[in-house]
C-alpha cells in the first residue's frame, strides 16, 4: 500500500501544481500540443533512420540465422475465430517453426477445435487446461511447452502475417540484448465509425507512439497481440505476472526495468479484431487504463534507482497524462460551478475552449499529426490515407474515453487486492 500511496501522492501533486499556480488550463490546453511535436519528431526520425531503409512487409528480411521458432496462441473462447488464426500461423513463411495453441478452460467448442485441427496441420501442438486461469498463465504454460528459445506470441483471434514471424526474429538473433520485439497490429473490423477511428488511432496515434519511445529509449508497452520474445529474457524477469490485468504493459516494464532492450518493428503485421460498440470500446480502453495503473503503482518505489533511470522518461509521461485527465475533469468542474456562483481568482475558469489562435493550431497540428503518421503507415496499407476523414474525430470520441477511464481505472488500481488473478472476460470483437 505505501507504493500505492507514493503513486496517487505524485499524481495529486502534478494536479495541485497547476492548480495553485494558475497554468492548470494551460496545461489543459498545451500538454497535448507538446506531446503531438514529441511523437511526430520522434516518429519521423524513427522513419527515416530505419524505417525508410528497413525491410519490406511483402518479402522477407535477409537473416544471418533462421532458428527454430515457437509461436504461442493462448484462446480462450475463440470457436468463431481461432480456425483461421490457426491456418495463418501454419501459413508463417518461415523455415522452422512450431505452434503451440493453449485452450484456456474454454467454455465453448475452441478446445474441440484445436484438436480436429492437429489432423490438419502436424505443426500444431495443443495445451489444454482444465479451468480459465487467465491469458498471463496461458502464455506461461505454452511457453513451458515450446521447444524454442525464440517465442512468438499472438491472440487466438489474429491473423498472423506470413512475414511477421522473420521480421520478430531478425532483431533478436542480430542482438543479444533485445529482449522483446513489438509488432504492427492492424484493424480488421471496419465496419462502423469506431472501427475506422481505430484504423486511423493505430496509425496516427499508437504506431506514431511506438516510434518516438524507440528514439527516445524505452516503449510503455509492448503489443500483446504480436511479439516476439527471447525465452532467456523472460525466464530472467519472472515471465508474466498472473495478478496482472494488462500482462503485456507489465512485461515490458519488467524486460526494461532489468536492462533487456524492446525494439519496435513496423513490417511485422498481424490482422486484428477490435471492438466496435461504445459498450466493447469502454471495457477495453477501461481494462488498459487499470492495467497501466497497476504497473504505475508496482514500480513506483523502485524506479527511482539509478539503475533505472532510462525509465524516467516513461513513468513522468505517465504521471502527466494522468494528471492531464483529472486536471480536464478539474477545469469542467469548476467552470460548471462558476456558471451558478462566482468563484475566487484562483479557481475561476472563465472557458474550458482554448482562445481562437491556440485552437486553431491545435486543431492544425492534430490534423498534421494525423496526415503524416497515415502517410508513412501507407507503406503497410497503401489506401491507409483515405481514412485521414475518419480519424478526424478521435480526439472528439476517443479523448473523452481515454479521459473517463483514466478516471474510473486509476482508483480501481489502488484498491485493487494484490494478489487477484487477472483471468479471461469475453470480449468485443467487432460486429459479425
Amino acid at each position: 500500500m505505501t507504493e500505492k500511496l507514493l503513486g496517487l501522492l505524485l499524481v495529486l501533486a502534478l494536479v495541485s501544481l497547476g492548480l495553485m499556480s494558475g497554468v492548470m488550463l494551460d496545461f489543459v490546453f498545451f500538454y497535448p500540443l507538446f506531446m503531438s511535436f514529441i511523437w511526430m519528431i520522434g516518429g519521423v526520425y524513427f522513419y527515416f533512420h530505419w524505417e525508410r531503409r528497413g525491410g519490406n512487409p511483402r518479402e522477407l528480411p535477409h537473416m544471418t540465422a533462421t532458428p527454430f521458432v515457437s509461436i504461442i496462441i493462448p484462446c480462450y473462447n475463440e470457436g468463431e475465430n481461432v480456425a483461421d488464426t490457426i491456418a495463418a500461423a501454419c501459413a508463417t513463411n518461415y523455415p522452422d517453426f512450431e505452434v503451440v495453441a493453449v485452450n484456456d478452460g474454454s467454455r465453448d467448442n475452441t478446445g474441440a477445435i484445436l484438436d480436429r485441427l492437429t489432423a490438419d496441420f502436424p505443426r500444431l501442438r495443443v495445451v489444454h487446461l482444465a479451468e480459465n486461469q487467465g491469458k498471463a498463465m496461458a502464455l506461461r504454460m505454452g511457453t513451458l511447452a515450446a521447444k524454442s528459445e525464440y517465442i512468438v506470441c499472438i491472440d487466438g483471434d489474429a491473423l498472423l502475417d506470413k512475414n511477421a514471424v522473420a521480421y520478430l526474429v531478425k532483431p533478436l538473433v542480430d542482438n543479444p540484448r533485445v529482449g522483446a520485439v513489438t509488432g504492427n497490429p492492424r484493424i480488421r473490423t471496419r465496419s462502423t465509425m469506431l472501427g475506422k477511428v481505430q484504423v486511423g488511432e493505430f496509425s496516427s496515434i499508437i504506431g506514431l507512439i511506438k516510434r518516438a519511445q524507440r528514439i527516445y529509449g524505452n516503449i510503455f508497452t509492448i503489443s500483446g497481440v504480436i511479439v516476439g520474445f527471447r525465452r532467456a529474457a523472460l525466464h530472467n524477469t519472472g515471465y508474466w505476472s498472473l495478478n496482472m490485468i494488462t500482462e503485456d504493459i507489465d512485461v515490458s516494464w519488467m524486460q526494461q526495468m532489468k536492462h533487456w532492450q524492446i525494439q519496435y518493428e513496423p513490417c511485422a503485421l498481424c490482422w486484428i479484431l477490435m471492438p466496435e460498440t461504445f459498450r466493447g470500446l469502454w471495457k477495453q480502453r477501461l481494462r488498459w487504463a487499470q492495467g497501466g495503473a497497476e504497473v504505475y503503482f508496482k514500480n513506483i518505489q523502485k524506479i527511482w534507482q539509478w539503475s533505472n533511470h532510462r525509465m524516467w522518461v516513461l513513468i513522468l509521461d505517465y504521471c502527466l497524462c494522468a494528471a492531464w485527465s483529472y486536471s480536464f475533469l478539474l477545469s469542467i468542474l469548476l467552470w460548471s460551478i462558476g456558471k451558478f456562483m462566482p468563484m475566487p481568482e484562483g479557481l475561476n475558469v472563465p472557458a474550458i475552449y482554448p482562445p481562437e489562435f491556440w485552437g486553431i493550431l491545435l486543431a492544425t497540428v492534430c490534423i498534421f499529426q494525423f496526415s503524416l503518421a497515415l502517410l508513412i503507415e501507407s507503406r503497410y496499407e497503401p489506401d491507409l490515407l483515405k481514412s485521414i476523414g475518419w480519424t478526424i474525430w478521435y480526439p472528439l470520441v476517443f479523448w473523452i474515453i481515454a479521459v473517463l477511464t483514466t478516471l474510473v481505472g486509476f482508483p480501481k488500481a489502488f484498491f485493487k487486492h494484490r494478489d487477484k488473478r487477472g483471468v479471461w472476460v469475453t470480449t468485443d470483437r467487432g460486429l459479425k
